[in-house]
């Protein structure tokens, strides 16, 4: 204690920082990095394997439900045309050239100037594996060890049959980005092992291929990334910082990958909301986490999260690019091209691109001119100059969700669920009040006791409801002053003035509270929990909390004499750590 009285903060990060691995998993998305460092590599979290199968599937998950039923399509037009209402722009079916409704047209030039910069030529992701470099010019150089020359005939037809053998030799797997730009021609199928906060398990995608994909990404990462080779690892230990949407049994199988599998020495779990307020350097806040696919509400007092404060809900960041495609269709302002965000992967970053560059939130009608990508099969990338429009509705969905539509899949397998060795049985066992239903697995039994997701409420009726839930009007008072938004969702411009406009109206006329304010984030929203949990590893100097890889492996959850994980929310800013029974 001592030590830490005097050291100056650079040097403990740097001290103490270098042989800690921060692992942050989301859906579309995983941050991993060293702790010493600023800011963390931010990986598309999918793999793509080389294939056999016919009929071929380049996308693992293609039998989710992206269609709209009449009655969600009914819906999503009402809900335009309320957001439209209040954002003072004409409605749906309005035909803008012959009303005389007043247009208050955004500027063009009023972006970023990096909005309008020119873009790298699109290129698809080179499948092959790379050939020996110059092998047949080094075979010539060298001499044999004996001193002898090789036949200069015999040395030939052997640089012939190496070339031709690598000539089509597939990679058998490739990860991240690159992972999305493999053209549908070639031989991969796309696999996301999360999905919607949980793993993708389905009867299309076994448990043991989603753990396996999992534990390939991430040591692609520790390597390629980080240049952590395997005989290296047992030199460092690693932090998981997860969503409080995943359950016990998916921590425990991640936690036995990064110890088992990925051969860490020892490995500590924290959650994505406690490690937010940290990376903040906050102690009580509303944590509000606009993920890709799922959005999340917790509450923080004093370094400790709020069970009862929970709210899960179904949507994200790529549920508004995808709105922002079904925008332009109805505007007729798309291109005449097949653009499927679900079964084309490169489709899906090109959106994403278009969201974070021109999708904001303002009154009045907001257009821009944008280059939009085709990747057609059997024709090259094509580029095509085009004017969206009503670009500031897809984010509004974050407070109207009906005009998101969210996509379906079907759930895993019933005993999926039946974990006997329940981790945080005992805290699980008690009754927590508040909640809705789980929108995918709303059927399983197994989860009616545990903190429910809400389905149909919008941002800032989640996050209203689950302040409120904390029962003091004290801490309700300064939780609504200290909301946090967090996730990559979080950078949409004018996105903090909605929050606060919403949530404000949302409370109701009963409660004794008149003032709202969504602080400013000292660091990238996208990355402020991987900066909490690699602060919260840095300080945490006793490590009591921590698994070693043996412990784990030979024992699994019960160590020794009858220490046991327990539920983080009445442990004081531990998240899924040893106590003494």
């Amino acid at each position: 204690m001592d030590y830490m009285k005097t050291v100056v903060p650079t040097n403990l990060f740097t001290e103490r920082g270098s042989n800690i691995v921060v692992i942050n998993p989301g859906s579309a998305n995983i941050r991993i990095g060293l702790a010493n460092q600023d800011t963390p590599f931010n990986i598309p979290h999918c793999i793509s394997r080389r294939t056999t199968q016919l009929p071929k599937r380049h996308v693992q998950d293609q039998m989710v439900n992206s269609q709209v039923t009449t009655a969600q399509h009914m819906e999503r037009e009402r809900a335009y045309d309320m957001i439209a209402s209040l954002l003072r722009i004409p409605f749906l079916d309005e035909e803008v050239a012959n009303s005389s409704y007043p247009r208050k047209m955004g500027r063009v030039d009023a972006y970023p100037p990096q909005n309008n910069t020119k873009e790298p030529e699109f290129t698809w992701t080179d499948v092959l594996e790379k050939n020996v470099p110059h092998s047949s010019t080094k075979v010539e150089a060298e001499p044999n060890e004996g001193g002898t020359s090789e036949d200069p005939t015999l040395k030939e037809s052997k640089i012939k049959v190496e070339s031709n053998s690598s000539e089509r030799k597939y990679r058998e797997y490739i990860c991240g980005e690159e992972a999305l730009r493999i053209s549908p021609t070639e031989p991969y199928c796309l696999r996301r092992p999360i999905r919607r906060g949980h793993l993708n398990i389905s009867q299309h995608y076994p448990t043991q291929q989603v753990l396996e994909d999992l534990h390939t990404i991430w040591d692609w990462i520790l390597l390629e990334k980080l240049h952590i080779p395997h005989s290296m690892r047992n030199m460092y230990s690693a932090i998981l910082v997860l969503p409080e949407t995943f359950d016990s049994r998916e921590i425990k199988e991640m936690l036995s990958i990064v110890l088992r599998d990925l051969s860490f020495s020892s490995a500590v779990v924290h959650q994505e909301g406690l490690a937010a307020v940290f990376g903040n350097g906050l102690s009580t806040a509303c944590i509000v986490n606009i993920g890709a696919q799922v959005t999340s509400v917790i509450c923080v007092e004093d370094g400790v999260t709020i069970p009862t404060t929970q709210i899960s809900l179904r949507f994200g960041g790529e549920d508004i690019s995808r709105c922002l495609l079904w925008t332009q269709r109805h505007h007729q302002t798309w291109p005449p091209i097949r653009t499927d965000a679900l079964s084309k992967p490169v489709d899906l970053l090109m959106l994403n691109r278009l969201k974070e560059s021109y999708c904001q939130i303002k009154e009045g009608e907001v257009e821009a001119v944008a280059m939009v990508q085709s990747y057609e099969d059997g024709v090259p990338p094509g580029s095509h100059k085009t004017r969206l429009t009503a670009l500031n509705v897809p984010p509004m969905g974050l407070f109207y969700p009906t005009l998101l539509v969210p996509d379906i899949y079907p759930p895993p397998p019933r005993s999926w669920f039946n974990d006997y060795d329940d981790m945080l049985e005992d805290t699980w066992h008690m009754d927590f009040p508040g909640g809705s239903a789980f929108p995918m697995w709303e059927s399983y039994p197994i989860f009616q006791t545990k903190p429910k997701k809400e389905d149909n409420i919008g941002l800032a009726e989640a996050i209203t409801k689950s302040i409120l839930l904390t029962g003091r009007i004290d801490l309700q008072r300064k939780l609504f002053c200290s909301m946090q938004l967090i996730g990559g969702a979080a950078l949409s411009d004018g996105l903090i003035p909605a929050v606060e406009e919403r949530v404000l109206h949302a409370i109701p006329s009963h409660e004794a509270i008149d003032t709202v304010e969504v602080l400013q984030s000292r660091t990238n929203p996208a990355f402020v929990s991987w900066k909490g949990g690699a602060i919260l590893g840095i300080l945490d100097i006793s490590r009591d909390a921590w698994i070693h890889r043996e412990d784990w492996i030979k024992n699994g959850i019960h160590i020794r004499s009858g220490r046991k994980y327990k539920d983080s929310y009445y442990l004081q800013a531990q998240a899924m750590c040893y106590i003494n029974s």
